[in-house]
């Protein structure tokens, strides 16, 4: 009952994502774009893959070498980085087709990254506990910045595109990355941290 809240959870916060109005206003504020962006991977994504754990259409725990968290945060790390670039940024703003490119990708990156992590059974999950723990914690570390990268510069990354927010707003679109997806991917390194801890006193009292 309760993976089944978190996936219901996970798929209207997509819902409200990509139907409501953000995508429209991400056209012109980076903050916004921010919003859209750490709502996907940070916040939909670890609810779907929390959901999804351990279910029939789970694939963690059958092919395993796919989802290796270390791999997966990579590929998060290439995604996210790239579709920051200036020229991909302002084609996701300006063309739908790029738009939905870019949301797709994010959440193929955000859910590989969260189910190879957290994904599978207890057991399972017991197991990758520390690989999942370095993913995690790794792409916090980049999050953070990138977000801190946003938040502190002198001057707009975007300025050549014309429509795009000034310095206050990708100021405020750098906070929302380091509060939210700094935050999210902290605390799943966290929980996996304790995981392994768990499973670790449980062994040695086990041998004991």
């Amino acid at each position: 009952m309760t993976q089944m809240m978190f996936l219901l959870a996970g798929a209207s916060m997509l819902a409200a994502l990509w139907l409501g109005p953000l995508p429209e206003w991400a056209r012109h504020q980076f903050s916004a774009h921010m919003l859209l962006h750490m709502g996907v991977v940070a916040v939909a994504a670890p609810l779907i893959a929390m959901g999804s754990a351990g279910r029939s259409w789970d694939l963690t725990e059958r092919w395993p070498a796919l989802f290796n968290p270390i791999v997966a945060s990579v590929f998060e790390l290439v995604v996210v980085w790239a579709w920051h670039a200036p020229a991909f940024h302002h084609a996701a703003r300006t063309q739908t087709e790029f738009l939905l490119l870019e949301q797709a990708s994010f959440l193929a990156a955000g859910l590989w990254l969260w189910l190879a992590a957290c994904g599978g059974a207890a057991a399972a999950r017991t197991h990758r506990a520390w690989s999942g723990v370095a993913g995690l914690l790794f792409t916090s570390i980049h999050m953070t910045l990138l977000g801190a990268l946003f938040a502190l510069a002198p001057r707009p990354f975007y300025s050549a595109h014309p429509g795009v927010g000034g310095l206050g707003d990708q100021h405020l679109g750098g906070s929302i990355m380091l509060l939210i997806g700094g935050a999210s991917y902290l605390a799943g390194g966290l929980w996996l941290t304790l995981v392994g801890l768990r499973a670790g006193i449980g062994h040695r009292s086990g041998v004991a």
